[in-house]
């Protein structure tokens, strides 16, 4: 380790926030800065992201894209070839920062600045938090990664067999495990603010609206709970608008007449652990999903979780912490939904469980040992 602190460049795409945000300001925030000096670099140099990282040393992007690209869908081949004209002027304000690790954090940043950090000279650590399938982690990170770090096992499926795989390692996000919530009180706020009975049952869903998370999977779950028992359902969608075309056909689900009046659109809000307390139970839908916070979220408050047997949600919610149900079978989900609700009992004795497990395997202070141990092999 050199007498200075390494300097670690974290360019970041677009101006949305996500849970790769939030985890990796709780790395930033556990850095040792007598060995760390993090620098984020933004496309947006005074947006939502700016904020969020506003106490850390920031400096803009100096060829950023004329328009961001976007979140969760398929980065084209053409997507990445106009990534080279700004190439030289990035790899040249990583040198006039001194970074010696460029630390990338999505599909986006992984496409824009792998090849920015080779031509600059810089150690590259592809933090993949996306599915197996993506064709970066398939093709580009085995031949400019120096190294790759995943979210989950099942993130990590899709590599392809070399050096680089071999080395990649699985790190759990982190989270304040010791955060608290007043569940009762956030009930009665929600409940308050839908103008409904006491003994409503309230689903939620926290996210952004794009397919692989099926927003609409959701709503047809709902549907589904309303149609088994007398008791009222509310479904509340906490999240953004990410594709216009499937908040359209969200809007058009929500007006049918099994759904109308039932689920609301909340919009994004923080802190959302809060809300996640707010809620009867957590229904997650998502398919393929590398790991999401949300399910360590609900876990931490007690929230109990249904979620879709998938992706990486079986490493989360594993046996007894949470029901586990078939991917894309609405009334499947409706009917665990309903058997959890009405054995209180052995719910509470689940939530319990898995607040114990979520609090032994996702600290912050064991993600920032793990990464640190990275950045110090990495910039040897």
């Amino acid at each position: 380790m050199h007498n200075k602190p390494v300097t670690i460049a974290y360019p970041m795409a677009g101006d949305s926030l996500g849970g790769s945000h939030h985890s990796l300001r709780g790395l930033l925030e556990g850095l040792d800065p007598a060995h760390y000096k993090p620098v984020i670099i933004l496309e947006n140099p005074s947006g939502r992201l700016a904020e969020h990282f506003a106490a850390f040393e920031q400096c803009a992007d100096p060829a950023p894209p004329q328009e961001s690209f976007a979140v969760g869908r398929e980065f084209s081949l053409s997507n990445f070839a106009s990534t080279f004209s700004g190439l030289g002027r990035r790899a040249a304000l990583l040198r006039q920062i001194d970074a010696r690790i460029v630390h990338s954090n999505d599909g986006r940043t992984h496409a824009t600045w792998a090849l920015v950090a080779k031509r600059a000279g810089c150690k590259l650590l592809w933090h993949h938090r996306a599915d197996p399938f993506a064709k970066g982690l398939r093709y580009l990170a085995p031949w400019v990664a120096d190294q790759v770090v995943a979210v989950s096992r099942f993130s990590l499926s899709g590599m392809r067999p070399g050096k680089v795989a071999k080395e990649a390692q699985v790190v759990f996000s982190p989270f304040d495990i010791d955060v608290q919530a007043d569940r009762k009180a956030m009930r009665q706020r929600l409940l308050t603010e839908l103008d409904a009975p006491q003994n409503t049952i309230i689903c939620g869903y926290f996210g952004s609206f794009i397919d692989r998370k099926r927003p609409l999977e959701f709503i047809n779950a709902v549907a589904e709970m309303r149609k088994m028992q007398d008791r009222p359902v509310i479904g509340v969608m906490f999240g953004e608008t990410t594709y216009p075309e499937l908040e359209t056909a969200m809007r058009a689900r929500m007006n049918d007449p099994d759904v109308a009046g039932s689920v609301h659109m909340m919009g994004y809000r923080s802190p959302g652990v809060d809300w996640i307390a707010a809620v009867d139970l957590l229904l997650v839908t998502a398919v393929h999903e590398p790991l999401g916070r949300t399910l360590v979220e609900a876990m931490l408050v007690e929230t109990p979780v249904i979620a879709a047997d998938s992706g990486g949600n079986p490493e989360a919610i594993l046996d007894g912490l949470g029901k586990l149900v078939i991917p894309d079978d609405a009334r499947a989900m409706a009917t665990i939904a309903l058997d959890t609700l009405n054995d209180s009992d052995a719910a509470a004795a689940m939530t319990a469980r898995a607040r114990k497990s979520a609090k032994a395997r996702f600290s912050e202070a064991t993600h920032v040992a793990r990464i640190s141990q990275i950045y110090c092999n990495l910039s040897k």
